[in-house]
């Protein structure tokens, strides 16, 4: 079932219901084994992603040096509602997650795997603005 998942994912960038009821009806396995394993998998994404993905993360040494206040912006520059992960216009997704392993230079921010250490709420506009515009 996981690659069969995973071959959706490829196929449309996240998980659409429909796709996953035309599996199921073609497989016969209920829909809610498929929904099952996709929300245990963190692999697995139910509504669409954006363009670049910014990862903050909110580990132990990032939330004590500030994590919080760098997503609060990150938040602002994406003008993100509550809620609300990814962009209207599919440029930007942002997710938290709870470790990335590189403490030494937390809070850190990863943006499509390229680490940005020692982040504050006063480099957010310019780390975001290098993929709003990559030429600039």
């Amino acid at each position: 079932m996981v690659s069969l998942l995973q071959d959706i994912q490829t196929a449309f960038g996240y998980i659409p219901q429909d796709a996953v009821n035309w599996m199921s009806a073609r497989t016969g396995i209920p829909a809610s084994r498929f929904y099952g394993v996709t929300t245990f998998y963190a692999q697995f994404y139910l509504a669409p992603r954006g363009q670049n993905i910014v990862t903050a993360c909110c580990g132990t040494a990032c939330h004590v040096k500030g994590a919080e206040r760098v997503i609060s912006r990150l938040r602002e520059e994406l003008a993100l509602e509550p809620g609300q992960e990814t962009t209207g216009d599919q440029l930007f997704t942002l997710e938290k997650v709870a470790c990335v392993g590189a403490c030494s230079i937390a809070p850190v921010v990863i943006v499509n795997h390229k680490v940005f250490g020692k982040m504050g709420p006063d480099k957010v506009g310019k780390v975001v603005g290098q993929y709003r515009d990559p030429d600039e």
